[in-house]
């Protein structure tokens, strides 16, 4: 599996950098935002370094499903239950800033609206 060790969330996913971690498998970690846009804000990031969806392939398709899988059964767990939102953002014009593919997961009223 390839990490990047400059890469802030492949350091989370080894340990390096401390996280509210609500997840993590062989494949995958998530935890808090830091910076949350909403009562419940969650990323969910593969452990590969993956640095944006222009980098999927068809080989990453299971990992893109239990992406999404798991961002349910992990709004339900943390309270979520009158709907949430899911982000990814892409490249530099897509908002992206970090060059790690990663799965924001909103819940709570109106996550959009940032206050």
């Amino acid at each position: 599996m390839h990490t990047d060790p400059n890469c802030i969330f492949c350091k989370i996913a080894a340990g390096q950098i401390p996280a509210r971690k609500v997840y993590e498998d062989d494949e995958l970690i998530a935890f808090h935002d830091i910076a949350p846009w909403a009562p419940v804000h969650i990323l969910i990031v593969p452990r590969e370094h993956i640095g944006s969806m222009q980098e999927v392939t068809e080989a990453h398709q299971a990992l893109l499903g239990k992406m999404m899988v798991l961002s349910t059964r992990l709004m339900r767990e943390l309270g979520v239950t009158n709907g949430y939102r899911h982000v990814v953002n892409t490249g530099a014009d897509g908002g992206q800033e970090v060059p790690h593919l990663h799965l924001h997961v909103m819940g709570g009223p109106r996550p959009w609206n940032k206050g």
